[in-house]
C-alpha cells in the first residue's frame, strides 16, 4: 500500500474531528480502500512503462 500522505493524514484529520454523518471505521477504511488502490494504480503504471515487478519501488 501507498503510505500516509500529509493531504491524507489533513484529510483524515478533518474527517475525523467534524464527522457529520460517519461512523469513525467509515473513514478509516475508506482511508484504507484509497491507498490500496493508489498501489494497484502504481504497479500498473510501471507494468505499462516496461519495469520488472521486482523492481517497482514498494511503500507500506
Amino acid at each position: 500500500m501507498i503510505g500516509y500522505t500529509v493531504p491524507e493524514i489533513r484529510r483524515l484529520i478533518a474527517a475525523l474531528i467534524v464527522r457529520f454523518h460517519q461512523p469513525e471505521h467509515h473513514i478509516w477504511q475508506w482511508s484504507h480502500w484509497r491507498r490500496k488502490r493508489q498501489h494497484q494504480a502504481r504497479i500498473s503504471h510501471y507494468k505499462r512503462r516496461g519495469y520488472p515487478l521486482n523492481q517497482l519501488p514498494l511503500q507500506y
